[in-house]
């Protein structure tokens, strides 16, 4: 198993992080989907992977559990997801704590979206916390874990404007964050700009973009939902030329996330976060169009 500061220590070391995401299924079947997916990118040997939690805090216990199943079965690095949604502290210790007694060191702390959903007021729980910088500041006192945490480029939904994102973002880090991972995006220059932001407030956390490669039409009508953010009308067309042709949506859907992780690496991203869908097609052919294991090694 990987050591635990793996993922502070290679992003501080200028190695590029290469990694992935999991949801939890809701059925067996499903979690024996995600198990060959995860089975098939294991040999990519990426830095670290991730199983988030579903809607508003649900899947807490399965998220746990296959968490603790990666640590123990898996040569992978995992990497654990905690939100504040549906817990109190005590609860939230607790989980830390079955993490912690399964080996897993490093934690993704974030404050989850409403428990009604996006776009519903946040109501925090009695006797929990707030916000992500509450969050990692809790889990820093709890033990010597390295702690991820989210950033938007585009915007969080609740944020009045992306400056705020970028203060609030360079808050997490003086709270004891030592890497941020990216919601997904389309457009090259929101990145850049989100971290010209936090550079320009003197904070120098490594920022890891998130890639989710389009796989159908209907996925794109969920993207803003999810995101926050819009999907670019310039893409929405591309898309809609495949409407009838799903293998030409999936390829394109692939093109569109390698150029994207190409242009992203160029301007000095130190690595890339693909947010897989539980399938393994799309990654691995990213994986291998752009040579990353080479870039990884090398």
């Amino acid at each position: 198993m990987a050591t635990h500061l793996e993922v502070a220590a290679a992003l501080r070391a200028g190695e590029h992080s290469y990694s992935f995401e999991f949801f939890p299924p809701k059925t067996d079947a499903g979690e024996a989907k995600l198990w060959h997916a995860l089975r098939e990118l294991e040999s990519l040997q990426p830095t670290f992977a991730s199983v988030t939690y579903g809607a508003g805090g649900t899947t807490q216990d399965r998220t746990v559990r296959l968490t603790r199943r990666m640590a123990a079965e898996t040569t992978l690095n995992p990497v654990a997801h905690l939100t504040c949604v549906g817990a109190d502290v005590e609860q939230l210790r607790a989980v830390v704590a079955q993490y912690a007694d399964a080996g897993v060191r490093n934690i993704l702390a974030l404050r989850g979206d409403p428990s009604e959903g996006v776009g519903t007021p946040w109501v925090r729980m009695p006797d929990g916390l707030n916000s992500a910088i509450e969050l990692v500041s809790f889990v820093r006192a709890l033990g010597d874990f390295a702690i991820g945490v989210g950033a938007f480029p585009e915007g969080h939904p609740e944020s009045p404007d992306l400056d705020h994102d970028a203060r609030v973002l360079v808050m997490k880090a003086n709270a004891g964050a030592s890497f941020a991972i990216t919601q997904f995006f389309f457009d090259l220059n929101d990145y850049v700009d989100l971290v010209d932001r936090v550079r320009a407030m003197g904070c120098e956390i490594p920022i890891i973009p998130g890639i989710m490669p389009v796989n159908s039409i209907a996925q794109i009508t969920r993207f803003g939902q999810l995101s926050g953010g819009a999907f670019p009308a310039d893409l929405a067309a591309q898309f809609d030329r495949y409407r009838d042709d799903p293998v030409g949506v999936a390829a394109l859907g692939v093109d569109v996330a390698a150029a994207l992780s190409q242009q992203l690496l160029d301007a000095g991203a130190p690595g890339l976060h693909f947010y897989t869908l539980n399938a393994s097609s799309a990654t691995r052919e990213i994986y291998d169009r752009l040579n990353l294991r080479l870039q990884r090694s090398g």
